[in-house]
């Protein structure tokens, strides 16, 4: 392996080329983080319950299928998990805002 090569899930990938399965890892991450927060939307404009157990049970499901890709990003080294991290916990933050503003509107 040179020096202008990474080690990307045990394959030896140019630098710009691990920067491009990188930027498209994150971009896909985010763009899935995007998805539940519409989707917790439209089921919170549909039910006007939040502690309705479907709309518990789709949040939990989600939330996991995120964390998962997430960790198998990590893992494959196309993002550090500080980065993991904060996509986890600004869809949280987004979640939660939405929450207080259907809930105590």
């Amino acid at each position: 392996m040179n020096r202008r090569s990474q080690l990307v899930g045990g394959i030896a990938l140019s630098t710009r080329a691990a920067t491009e399965h990188s930027e498209k890892a994150y971009a896909l991450l985010k763009a899935d983080a995007e998805k539940i927060r519409k989707l917790i939307e439209v089921q919170m404009d549909n039910l006007t319950m939040p502690q309705c157990p479907l709309y518990e049970e789709v949040l939990d499901t989600q939330m996991f299928g995120l964390s998962r890709e997430i960790d198998f990003a990590i893992r494959l080294n196309l993002i550090d998990e500080h980065t993991g991290k904060q996509i986890l916990s600004e869809l949280e933050r987004k979640l939660a805002a939405f929450h207080e503003a259907t809930v105590g509107g």
